[in-house]
């Protein structure tokens, strides 16, 4: 089999944007070289990758199948040219993370200064996004480990527990619901409630709660736990978010927390890293940081 590097980067490419024109956009190549590339990977594989789809083309059942090897190919070959670099000199040292939002605009700052003064010679990047999005990164090997809530059943991720995740109902401030008893889901049936963007692991767990309740509020969906915690301190509605997101807001009043006789247990936070392919130093000496040094948030 003589499958080669531009074949399987023409084939990412056209499964990102959907269309032929997209994917020599992106790599700044002509149409013609694409199509030639994705006719070639198609007879090497014996099947055919693409079908037409309105104006664009979509992957078939085998292109879906064969997409997440053409990444890791990809993905394996980065890292494995960043590997190499690094056994060079140590001055290439680098150490991609990802992390949900919730982990980036809490506890992921402090953690990567601890690590920095341990390993001041390795550089530190963070990407930040939904849980979809981190997970997705470091499947495509586009981020050394990710930070993030529940880990999906994926063999190609290792998961390992960094420190607990407690959950609060927020709520404007003087809601009278924070200050009396602990209630019942049952009881906020009228509420109005704020969720995430689809893809976000924070709204997910707002749905499967809601869901396994059989509550169906009226639903306001914002972009960011930002955006939440204005819109719940403004008294459009309340939501749960990890309480290390909004220890500050509470503190100081900006927020009130509604106590909950039935609310979500608290669950782990986790680092994800790949099982595919070799590990490299600099992911193994962060993984041993994370487990001697790194504190677990509350």
């Amino acid at each position: 089999m003589a499958i080669t590097v531009t074949q399987l980067v023409a084939f990412l490419a056209v499964t990102r944007g959907g269309s032929v024109t997209s994917a020599a956009d992106e790599l700044m190549v002509t149409q013609p070289s694409v199509s030639s590339a994705i006719a070639a990977l198609a007879r090497e594989v014996d099947c055919e990758l693409f079908e037409r789809a309105g104006r664009g083309i979509r992957l078939t059942d085998a292109g879906r199948a064969f997409a997440p090897y053409a990444g890791d190919v990809i993905g394996l070959l980065e890292t494995g040219r960043r590997a190499a670099r690094e056994a060079a000199t140590t001055a290439a040292r680098r150490l991609r993370i990802a992390a949900v939002t919730t982990a980036a605009e809490s506890f992921v700052p402090d953690l990567m200064q601890g690590y920095a003064e341990r390993h001041p010679e390795v550089e530190l990047t963070l990407a930040v996004g939904n849980r979809e999005d981190v997970i997705e990164r470091v499947l495509r090997h586009q981020a050394d480990v990710a930070i993030s809530g529940k880990p999906p059943g994926d063999e190609r991720l290792e998961a390992e527990p960094l420190g607990e995740n407690a959950i609060a109902l927020i709520s404007a401030p003087g809601d009278p619901a924070a200050a009396g008893d602990a209630l019942e889901a049952a009881q906020l049936a009228g509420r109005a409630w704020l969720l995430r963007e689809p893809g976000s692991g924070t709204r997910t767990l707002n749905e499967q709660f809601l869901a396994e309740r059989g509550l169906r509020p009226t639903v306001l969906e914002l972009g960011s736990n930002g955006a939440i915690k204005q819109a719940a301190r403004a008294g459009l509605g309340v939501s749960l978010l990890s309480r290390a997101a909004v220890e500050a807001e509470l503190a100081a009043g900006r927020l009130s927390e509604i106590p909950l006789q039935d609310g979500p247990r608290a669950r782990p936070w986790y680092v994800l890293r790949s099982t595919v392919g070799p590990s490299r130093p600099t992911i193994d000496e962060f993984m041993t940081f994370v487990r001697e040094r790194a504190p677990a948030p509350r």
